[in-house]
Formats: structure tokens, C-alpha cells, sequence
């Protein structure tokens, strides 16, 4: 770990400057030689580090984003070639290519803050030997010295013997009693900052290897927190351990606030949201028009939370613009009439199949139509009249059993036979 911090001692310097200039500002108020001057000037470095690491941070989330997206491609490439590994990962290569994407981008803020950290770790450690280091003089490095955190100071590690605590004026039992319950809260911190991840802010709808990695991670990351710890002072367990709050703080605002689609962090959003569209009637915020313009946008390639969040507008009257912005509408609830007529609440009748008719009843119409056509008088209906009496009896036939008018030509025509004269045939060629 000496190797590993020595390399970034060119930014010592930097973090010494930061770290005396927050000591100035709480020595002030708590003391110049307290742990809470030194150790809250740590926990200062901190978020002032995570503060400029938030476009990081941003990007960590779109890069992330974008792979959960390519989960379904890859697991296609994946098995078209797992016999090829050598194709697979070219194929790789062009999908983050073509998509834009790269896999390191979710590693960017942890990359980027390990050089503080292991200056961090070189700082301390000029201390705990009693070596001035950076901007940290003779009078700094005795006030450092004294500094203990509940009892254990700044520079103690919990693989420290008897005689090194003592030369920094503390017991060994109070050094490994809160050097043990700050590495189990370093790690607890790091694992259910993974799992309210897994577990809230993942497309639960697709299941790809990059879900059991994470899942691995979460239980992995915990247990190597713990193994390196018993070997960082006091000091740089205060500064993981604030990273690591800040980490699943900054994490919560982000599942709650911007979600994954597909995720149980979405349903639950747009659960809230529709209550308070609903109870404004409107949109009110640049975000919340971001995300109802997205979900518009989406039509039929919406998920089932984004569709249950469309339909709960609809059925209040309101309606989703293109542009963001929520509109009263009208709601299309069917309600079924006494007639039997199935209507839209304040639209028009909805449009109904007719009923299928049987083989009696169509043939009735056919009839009931050619007697129209041929000029015949229409049926009069119940409600009316009839001249004639109901026992009248329909006219005789005509005496010799001849046919009525158009009888003949109708026979003629059944009989497949020509009107007039027949063209004569043509001699068969032999």
C-alpha cells in the first residue's frame, strides 16, 4: 500500500493544502488539536472531492444506463459465438461502437478519486512516522498527532502492536474496537448501497449475465472492503466511509428522481406522479415534463408501469402532450345504455357489429329485396291497416297449367339456351 501511495505523491501537496486550510476553519470552533477539527477537515475533502466528480457521476449513469440497454444484444452475440471468443469480442467492440457506449465509463468516478484517496493514505501515513509531509510542518504534525477519533487517533490502523498505539498516545483495545465498527459500516454501507441498486433500479423484464455479475459485485465489494481495511488508519476509514454515505445518498436521489424504465424504482415514481399530476392538473417542473415527453414519445414501445401511468391520466380527463405538458381531456370511460348501446362518457355512441343473422333470415331479406326491385309495394307493417281481409285467398292460376308472364324466358334461360340467331360453328381442321 506504501508502493501504491508513493506513486501519487505529486498530488500530497494538493490534498495537505486542503485538509489545513479546513483544519484552520473548525480549529476555530472545536480546537486546533481535537479529532473533530481533523477529522471533520477529512470528511470537508470528501465532499468537496465528490462535489467535483458529479459530471462524472452523471456520465457513470447514462454509461450504465446505455449498457443495461445492450443487455439483450450482447446476450445475442454471446450465444452466436460462444464457441468463437475471439468474433465475440469484436463483435463487442462494434456494438459499443455503433451504440456509442463504453463499459469503463461506469468505473469513471472511482478511477478518478483514487488518487486523493492514496494521497490521502500518504498523508496519514507521514504522520503516524512522524514525518512532515506536503504543507503539514513540524507544528501541524504534533496538533495531527494528538487528534484522536473516540479515542483512536488518525494515524492508528487496526494491525498496529501495543508499543506504535502508545507512541501515539491511545490504548490498542479503543484503537481496534473503532477501527472494527467503522470497517463493518464501510462495508455495510457499500453493500446496501449495491443492493438498493440491484434490487430497485434494474429492468426487471430483461434478464442478462450482467445482472448476476452485479449481483456477484454486491456481495464481493463488501468482503474486500473488509479485508483492506484492517489496513488503512483511522484517518482514511473516516474518508471511505464518507464516500460511501455520500455514495448511497447521491444513489437514493437518483433511483427516486430518474430511474431505470422497466424497474420498480419507475412504478413507484410514476405512482407519485400521477397523484400529483392529477392533483394539479398540470406538470409543473422542467423534470417531470422530461419524463412525461418520454414516455409519449415511446407509443406503443411502452412498458407496462409507463402504460398503467398513461391510462391513469385518461380515466381523470387529462391527457399527455407530445411536448410534456398535460392537458384536460376527455375521459374514455365506456358505460353500456339501457339500449344496449355501449357509449364514450360525454362522446358519441361507439359504433357496434351487428349481429350475425341466420340462414332463414337472410333468405327472407333476399326475397323481401327482389320484391323491391321488381317495383312491388312494400310490406305495411302491423301498426297500419289492411284493406283487404287476413282470410283473403291469393288468385288462381291461369287455366292449362300455363306459366305466368316471363316463365318461358326465364325456363329459356335456365335452360343455358342463346336468344337469337346461333353464329354458326366452324369446320374442325383435320
Amino acid at each position: 500500500m506504501d508502493t501504491i501511495a508513493s506513486l501519487f505523491s505529486f498530488i500530497t501537496t494538493p490534498v495537505s493544502w486542503v485538509i489545513v486550510q479546513f483544519h484552520s476553519v473548525y480549529g476555530k470552533i472545536f480546537g486546533p488539536d481535537t479529532g473533530w477539527a481533523w477529522g471533520l477537515s477529512i470528511v470537508s475533502l470528501v465532499i468537496l472531492i465528490r462535489i467535483c466528480l458529479i459530471p462524472l457521476f452523471v456520465k457513470q449513469i447514462k454509461a450504465t444506463r446505455a449498457m443495461q440497454t445492450l443487455q439483450p444484444e450482447m446476450k445475442k452475440i454471446q450465444e452466436r459465438y460462444k464457441n468463437d471468443k475471439q468474433r465475440q469480442s469484436e463483435e463487442m467492440m462494434k456494438l459499443y461502437k455503433e451504440s456509442g457506449t463504453n463499459p469503463l465509463s461506469s468505473c469513471l468516478p472511482i478511477l478518478a478519486q483514487s488518487p486523493f484517496f492514496f494521497a490521502l493514505y500518504h498523508v496519514l501515513n507521514g504522520i503516524a512516522t512522524g514525518s512532515t509531509i506536503g504543507v503539514i510542518n513540524e507544528s501541524l504534525l504534533a496538533s495531527a498527532r494528538k487528534a484522536h477519533i473516540f479515542g483512536a487517533p488518525l494515524a492508528a490502523k487496526f494491525t498496529d502492536g501495543q508499543a506504535k498505539v502508545e507512541a501515539l498516545g491511545a490504548s490498542l483495545t479503543d484503537v481496534r474496537v473503532v477501527t472494527a465498527i467503522m470497517i463493518v459500516m464501510m462495508s455495510a454501507s457499500q453493500f446496501y448501497t449495491q443492493r438498493q441498486l440491484m434490487t430497485k433500479n434494474v429492468d426487471t423484464t430483461v434478464k442478462t449475465p450482467f445482472m448476476q455479475q452485479q449481483k456477484m459485485l454486491m456481495y464481493v465489494f463488501p468482503v474486500m472492503f473488509a479485508v483492506f481495511g484492517i489496513n488503512f488508519p483511522v484517518g482514511v476509514l473516516v474518508y471511505w466511509l464518507t464516500t460511501n454515505v455520500w455514495t448511497m445518498g447521491q444513489q437514493m436521489y437518483v433511483i427516486r428522481n430518474n430511474p431505470t424504465p422497466g424497474s420498480k424504482a419507475q412504478a413507484a415514481y410514476l405512482e407519485r406522479l400521477q397523484k400529483h399530476v392529477t392533483h394539479h392538473e398540470k406538470t409543473r417542473s422542467r423534470g417531470e415534463k422530461a419524463i412525461v415527453k418520454a414516455i409519449v414519445s415511446k407509443g406503443r414501445d411502452r412498458n407496462e408501469f409507463e402504460r398503467k401511468f398513461i391510462n391513469s391520466l385518461t380515466k381523470v380527463g387529462l391527457v399527455a402532450q407530445a411536448d410534456g405538458t398535460v392537458v384536460k381531456g376527455q375521459a374514455e370511460v365506456a358505460v353500456e345504455a339501457e339500449d344496449g348501446t355501449t357509449t364514450i362518457s360525454g362522446g358519441a355512441p361507439k359504433r357496434q357489429q351487428p349481429k350475425r343473422q341466420s340462414k332463414s333470415q337472410r333468405q327472407s331479406g333476399t326475397a323481401a329485396g327482389g320484391a323491391k326491385a321488381a317495383g312491388e309495394p312494400e310490406p305495411k307493417t302491423s301498426l297500419t291497416k289492411s284493406d283487404e281481409p287476413q282470410d283473403a285467398k291469393p288468385a288462381p292460376k291461369p287455366a292449362g297449367g300455363g306459366n305466368t308472364p316471363g316463365t318461358g324466358t326465364r325456363s329459356k334461360a335456365q335452360s343455358g339456351q342463346r336468344k337469337g340467331p346461333q353464329r354458326p360453328k366452324s369446320p374442325s381442321k383435320k
